[in-house]
């Protein structure tokens, strides 16, 4: 009766989700909060229980997310400002040269969206894509396509993007690890979805640069070299930090290790970030403090939502391990047989398909997948593939129902139709090379 009452929880919790989200079109975080509550009363969790969860899932998840997500806005705010992806793409272009020019994009679009939001990022980079498609004549789906896939793989599998920063911490995964899964499942997903598959889906469907919605030219970029340090220079911090506490570098020295302990955590690499970032982006390069404190505030406002969102998966994950649903949901997949990371990639494709939003699907997997974990003993390598498995079914099947199907319609100037065969059908691919690659690394780990 028990175990019977907890999967009716679970069940009514998502579609109660998913209804207040398609048919009633409430926000995603109130939306999750309402399913958090109703699972809450049907498992039999008492009023003062269901406060308590939520207090205790939105707090347990925000003292984390909402710092590095914060700081990561701002970093990539004032990248995007003073020109800093433009000019990746233009060396990229110029070191590779047009008849490489798909191979520059992809790379660019994999680097630019480490800081900056994915939409941000393609707005900024279109010109770029609308003028190698004039010089060449050939289909701007050649270039698309690949700087697409860069984007996506990067926004999806590497901190400091926000999605994968809320599915490590919901489920309790290191940063570190993530970043390094993150770029092994996204090379060759990278080179399939975008390079392989822009180059046939070009050869399918030509498509001239639009004439209007040409961006507005900085006169001055700032410098490659420093440019790719900065943007680097966290995450190879945070990389230091997770290979030093697994003490493979063999330092012994207390010092040492607690300097690199408080460097290499996310919150201080961000905020050195920041301030590098700020004073060689900005100020050297004429920016006022006006103007600097603007670029930081206007950054926030899209990270705040991502941050409440998260939040409230947290809340959902926690009202799922106090009544036992996870517990419960965890015994049935292992009396049948159905892995775990199978179980992520599919409970996030499902959410993205059904209601959109990436974002959503990664948090409200990442809610069902915890729980699952509490008593699965996995490596900290295992756990960082459970967050791309989680990343890469929450990417699946971008359609008529996600605002990234409308924003590259609309600048690529295509059909609904062209859409689907280009961009929809990309992130598919994009989904399942990423779990089957992050399945051979967590087979062999």
């Amino acid at each position: 009766m028990i175990a019977t009452n907890l999967l009716l929880a679970v069940i009514a919790g998502i579609a109660i989700l998913l209804f207040l989200i398609l048919r009633l079109k409430v926000n995603a975080f109130i939306a999750l909060l309402i399913g958090s509550i109703t699972v809450g009363l049907i498992a039999g969790l008492d009023a003062k229980e269901i406060i308590k969860t939520i207090q205790d899932g939105m707090g347990n998840t925000l003292g984390f997310v909402a710092t590095v997500v914060g700081l990561g806005a701002m970093f990539g705010g004032i990248l995007e400002a003073s020109g800093g992806a433009k000019t990746i793409a233009d060396f990229m272009i110029s070191k590779f040269g047009l008849k490489k020019a798909p191979s520059a994009m992809v790379i660019s679009g994999f680097l630019i969206a480490i800081p900056v939001f994915f939409d941000v990022a393609f707005i900024i980079l279109v010109p770029m894509i609308y003028a190698l498609q004039r010089k060449t004549g050939k289909s701007l789906l050649l270039y698309a396509i690949p700087l697409l896939a860069g984007l996506a793989i990067t926004h999806a599998f590497i901190p400091p993007t926000p999605g994968p920063i809320a599915v490590a911490d919901i489920i309790g995964a290191d940063l570190g690890w993530v970043i390094l899964v993150g770029f092994l499942a996204g090379i060759p997903t990278a080179l399939i979805a975008g390079l392989l598959f822009g180059r046939f889906i070009s050869k399918k469907i030509f498509v001239k640069a639009p004439k209007k919605m040409e961006n507005k030219e900085l006169l001055t970029l700032p410098p490659i070299g420093l440019t790719l340090l900065i943007i680097a220079f966290p995450i190879v911090l945070i990389l230091l930090n997770t290979v030093v506490a697994t003490g493979a570098m063999g330092i012994t020295n207390k010092t040492i290790l607690e300097t690199i302990a408080l460097i290499g955590h996310p919150f201080t690499a961000l905020i050195i970030a920041n301030l590098l970032a700020w004073y060689f982006f900005g100020i050297r390069r004429g920016f006022t403090k006006q103007q600097l404190f603007d670029i930081s505030a206007k950054s926030l406002a899209p990270a705040g939502t991502v941050i409440l969102l998260t939040g409230a998966g947290g809340v959902f994950k926690q009202v799922l391990t106090n009544t036992g649903a996870g517990e419960l949901l965890a015994k049935a997949l292992g009396d049948a047989g159905f892995p775990v990371l199978a179980f992520a990639f599919v409970s996030a494709a499902i959410v993205r398909i059904i209601q959109g939003s990436s974002t959503v699907a990664m948090i409200t997997a990442a809610g069902l997948v915890s729980p699952l974990l509490v008593n699965s003993n996995l490596s900290p390598v295992e756990l960082a593939c459970m967050v791309i498995a989680i990343a890469s079914g929450s990417s699946i099947f971008s359609h008529v129902n996600d605002s990234g199907f409308w924003l590259v319609g609309q600048y690529l100037g295509i059909t609904e139709k062209q859409t689907f065969r280009s961009w929809t059908i990309m992130t598919t691919i994009l989904a399942f090379v990423g779990i089957i690659t992050v399945s051979v690394l967590y087979i062999l780990v």
